[in-house]
């Protein structure tokens, strides 16, 4: 029997009262836990795993995909409403979102967002269920010489697009590698940066600098000139994409599910890279440039497909080889193992039947995002018409209480406060913050790809070229840093000749 005939099994099995019932509870729990910053899915999967030993394996896996899905999707809408990303991925929505919620389009924005989720869903679900063994098998040929060059693409790239300098940018960016150093060395065992207090030894969560610097931020900074201007009730706007929106979103949404669901495949590439590399692009390829960061409807798409695409594509290592590249994959892994599962290579044969059942479900549980959120979406833009004070009163409590739930300890609370007065100064001196929010995330990574790309040369730094990949994006960069510095060339004399 070929993939088809397992998926209509899968599908058979997925379509019972009781599965579906688990689907709409995942995809319930999925989005509210993906509003509230810092509670993710991969933390709601896991306070779940005791009580889910006494249910059906193919059920509980079906709720925990529900959850992973959903997620996603309640991500974006705190993004795009309060400037306050439910999950890392979330982050980059936030620039164009917010700002197309605060002119007025955010049931556009939130309705964009949920149709490319589903678009991307859907055919990364599709790609997993056809190509699952071939692409797991493709995607470990690459090495860590590979993924070092793609990450500092994403880094250069990211910090060089964003805000009205690039000095600023690259400022911001390096604070954000800062904070990433912090913890202790995997390597010769120091503490780094810890200031000698042992709770910084495990390093400054990912999700505590996110919720700080955006959400804690923007409040402090909203408070500051709350007295200074009149209070605006934000119009909520028509609660549909019309036809512009859907001619500028269908492309992106395309464009972004190409970069989501390889980087999902590729064991450690995660959800944040290609949401990057996809705002990156469709600030380069838009026919409305004067609108990027004023709320460009392109900035949205493009990053929520890659999003959503990327989770289908995490599932291809998860699946097939065992090798989890996010928290909530590496979370499900356990519970298979909980369930006397081996995962590995062998999973499409051991375990047939269940993994296809969980396939399907990821279809339907799609679809009933989509169903449930697209009708939602003025319901949720009318909570911009909720007054500032207490608007952000509920943003710094929701924000405390998931910058504790990460570690359950009293000291990422003192961590949110110091990194929220971080951003606000950020925002008081015109810094980007994204930059900062990328060196974070990416800067660990790319310290443990270099150095086991010099590892496996001896020391020699011709290790880090030793790949055809990696060849080929560093002379991508050149190429673009090439290209920058002739575009500023040329720039510069026609500005002169405007100003005299």
């Amino acid at each position: 029997m070929g993939n088809i005939g397992h998926l209509a099994d899968g599908f058979a099995s997925a379509l019972t009262p009781m599965n579906l019932m688990f689907a709409c509870l995942g995809v319930l729990l999925g989005t509210a836990v993906g509003v509230l910053p810092g509670i993710g899915p991969a933390m709601t999967v896991a306070l779940l795993l005791p009580v889910t030993y006494n249910v059906d394996a193919a059920s509980a896996f079906i709720m925990f995909a529900g959850i992973y899905y959903g997620g996603m999707y309640g991500g974006s809408t705190t993004s795009i409403l309060l400037n306050t990303p439910g999950e890392s991925s979330s982050v980059v929505t936030a620039i164009e979102g917010n700002k197309m919620a605060k002119a007025g389009r955010a049931a556009q924005a939130l309705a964009t967002a949920a149709i490319g989720s589903f678009i991307a869903g859907a055919i990364g679900t599709a790609l997993l269920a056809l190509f699952a063994p071939t692409i797991a098998t493709q995607a470990v040929k690459l090495g860590d010489p590979s993924y070092l060059a793609i990450m500092v693409l994403a880094l250069v790239a990211v910090t060089a697009v964003l805000g009205s300098s690039k000095l600023r940018g690259f400022i911001s960016l390096f604070l954000g590698l800062a904070i990433g150093l912090v913890g202790i060395d995997s390597v010769t065992g120091q503490s780094r940066l810890t200031f000698g207090i042992p709770l910084l030894s495990d390093g400054i969560d990912i999700v505590v600098v996110a919720v700080a610097i955006f959400a804690i931020g923007e409040a402090l900074w909203v408070a500051a000139h709350l007295r200074r201007r009149p209070q605006e009730i934000v119009p909520v706007g028509r609660p549909w994409m019309g036809r512009e929106d859907w001619r500028r979103s269908w492309k992106p949404w395309l464009r972004g599910t190409a970069y989501g669901f390889p980087f999902g495949a590729v064991p450690a590439g995660g959800a944040e890279l290609p949401t990057f590399l996809s705002y990156v692009t469709e600030r380069r390829l838009t026919k409305h440039p004067e609108e990027f960061g004023k709320g460009a409807i392109e900035g949205v798409a493009g990053p929520e497909a890659a999003n959503n695409a990327s989770a289908a594509g995490t599932l291809v290592p998860m699946l097939s080889l065992g090798l989890p590249t996010n928290a909530t994959a590496a979370v499900m892994l356990a519970a298979m193992v909980g369930y006397g599962i081996d995962p590995g290579p062998t999973l499409f044969t051991s375990q047939s039947d269940l993994i296809w059942t969980l396939i399907a479900s990821l279809f339907i549980g799609n679809l009933l995002l989509l169903v449930l959120n697209l009708p939602l979406a003025p319901v949720w833009a009318r909570l911009l018409r909720t007054p500032r004070p207490y608007l952000y009163a509920g943003i710094l409590f929701f924000a405390s209480l998931g910058a504790l739930a990460v570690n359950l300890q009293w000291f990422d609370l003192a961590l949110l406060l110091v990194f929220g007065l971080l951003g606000l100064m950020m925002r008081r001196f015109g810094l980007p913050v994204l930059p900062l929010i990328i060196g974070v995330i990416l800067g660990p990574r790319v310290e443990g790809a270099m150095r086991k790309s010099l590892q496996l040369s001896s020391g020699d730094w011709s290790g880090l070229v030793s790949e055809p990949v990696a060849k080929i994006v560093y002379a991508l960069i050149v190429l673009g840093a090439v290209g920058m510095l002739a575009v500023g060339r040329l720039r510069r004399p026609a500005t002169q000749e405007v100003t005299s």
